[in-house]
C-alpha cells in the first residue's frame, strides 16, 4: 500500500521539527561538554561522581520552570536521561542488580541512575550484596518490601552484615503480565516466576490456570528467559522483559492488587557515597535486638515517642541463636542530623544489645 503524500503544511511543520533536532542536539553536547569539565575537577578534587541529592535539585528546578505543553513527569524522565548520559561521560557508574535482563530490580536501577548506568546482572540478591561490597559495583539495587506480600526476608538477613549501607530508594508500580511463545494460554504446563510474583497473582492463578505448576525460580526475568525456551511453560514479567525474550503477552496486568507497589533500596559502601544530607523528606534506617526480658519491646519505644519520631515501619526477624531471640528491622521519619531524631537514636542505642544504622536517604512522597 502506497503511503499518502503529505501535505505542504505538513512537510513545513516536520522540516521545523528537524531543526529543533539539531538546536537540541547542539545544545545537549555543549551540555556534556560542560559535564566532562566537571568531572576533571571532580577527579582532581576526589569528589564523588554521583550526586543524587544534585540529580535531584536539578530535576525540581525543570520540573518547576516548565510551561507546557510536555507534562512535568515526562520532562522529568527526560532529564534523568540527559544527566545519566553525562555522567557516564564523566565516569560510568557500575550497578549491581538482580538479572537477567528485564526484571523489575533493573527496572528500579534505571529509574534511579538512567540508562547511561552501567549493568551488572547477578542470580540472586546475596551475589548483589557481594558485588557491592566487594567493590566489583559502586552500587546495588536490591528489593526490600511488597505492598501486598510485605518484606524480601532475605534482603533483611543480608542486611544484618553487609558493609554497605542505603542511600536511596525507588518505589515501584509492578505490573505483572502472563507471557509465553505462544499466543494464547490454551496448552500451558508451568508459570515460571520469582516467588513473590506467583504469590502477587495467585487468586488470578487460581481462577483463570488452577491446574498449572507453579515453579518458584530466582527472578521473573529468569522464569521469562526458560519460558523462551519451551512453547508449555508461561512466566510473570514486565514488558521489557517479554521485548528482550520475544514472549507474547496473553495476559495484561494479572497481579491481585491494582496498586501493587515494591520498595527497592540502593546500596553502596559509606567510601562510594557517605549519607545524603537532610532533605526534609528522609527515612533512617536501622536495626536492633533487644535483651530478651519483660518490656524490652516497650522500652524500645520510649525514647521515640519522648522525642516525637515517628516509626514508619518495623519488622523482625529471627536472630538464629537457638534462644528465640529477634532482630528488629525499624525504618524512623527523619534524618540523624536533625536534633529530636539524634537524640531519640542516643537513647535507643543505650537500650540495645545490637545496634546498626543502616542508612539515612530522601523518600519521594
Amino acid at each position: 500500500m502506497a503511503e499518502p503524500v503529505a501535505s505542504q503544511a505538513l512537510l513545513a511543520l516536520r522540516d521545523q521539527i528537524d531543526g529543533l533536532d539539531r538546536q537540541l542536539l547542539d545544545l545537549l553536547n555543549q551540555r556534556a561538554r560542560v559535564a566532562e569539565q566537571v568531572g576533571e575537577i571532580k577527579r582532581a578534587e576526589g569528589t564523588p561522581f554521583f550526586r543524587p541529592d544534585r540529580v535531584a535539585q536539578v530535576i525540581d528546578k525543570i520540573r518547576a520552570a516548565n510551561p507546557g505543553p510536555l507534562k512535568s513527569e515526562h520532562v522529568a524522565a527526560i532529564w534523568r536521561e540527559i544527566m545519566s548520559a553525562c555522567l557516564a561521560l564523566e565516569s560510568p557508574q557500575r550497578v549491581a542488580v538482580l538479572g537477567p535482563i528485564g526484571t523489575f530490580c533493573e527496572q528500579a536501577a534505571l529509574e534511579y541512575f538512567g540508562s547511561a548506568a552501567d549493568m551488572t546482572y547477578c542470580a540472586t540478591f546475596d551475589e548483589v550484596f557481594h558485588a557491592t561490597a566487594s567493590g566489583s559495583a559502586q552500587f546495588g539495587v536490591v528489593g526490600v518490601e511488597n505492598m501486598t506480600e510485605g518484606v524480601v526476608t532475605r534482603s533483611l538477613d543480608l542486611f544484618l552484615h553487609t558493609p554497605c549501607h542505603v542511600v536511596g530508594e525507588v518505589s515501584l508500580l509492578i505490573r505483572h503480565n502472563l507471557m509465553r511463545k505462544e499466543p494464547s494460554m490454551h496448552g500451558i504446563e508451568a508459570v515460571l516466576a520469582h516467588p513473590q510474583a506467583l504469590a502477587q497473582c495467585q487468586n488470578w492463578l487460581n481462577k483463570h490456570l488452577p491446574d498449572v505448576e507453579r515453579r518458584a525460580v530466582s527472578s521473573n526475568a529468569e522464569g521469562s528467559r526458560l519460558a523462551a525456551t519451551n512453547p508449555a511453560w508461561a512466566a510473570l514479567g514486565s514488558e521489557r522483559a517479554s521485548q528482550v525474550f520475544g514472549l507474547h503477552i496473553t495476559a495484561h496486568a494479572i497481579q491481585d492488587e491494582a496498586y501493587n507497589r515494591t520498595r527497592f533500596a540502593v546500596i553502596c559502601l559509606p567510601q562510594t557515597m557517605a549519607t545524603p544530607p537532610a532533605t526534609g523528606r528522609d527515612c533512617t534506617s536501622l536495626v536492633v535486638s533487644v535483651p530478651n526480658r519483660p518490656g524490652a519491646m516497650h522500652d524500645l519505644l520510649v525514647p521515640l515517642k519522648k522525642h516525637g519520631v515517628s516509626m514508619t515501619r518495623l519488622e523482625s526477624r529471627p536472630a538464629r541463636t537457638g534462644q528465640w531471640d529477634y532482630y528488629f528491622y525499624i525504618d524512623l521519619d527523619g534524618h540523624p542530623t536533625q536534633r529530636h531524631v539524634a537524640d531519640a537514636l542516643a537513647e535507643l542505642r543505650e537500650l540495645c544489645a545490637f545496634f546498626k544504622m543502616l542508612g539515612a536517604y530522601p523518600v519521594k512522597n
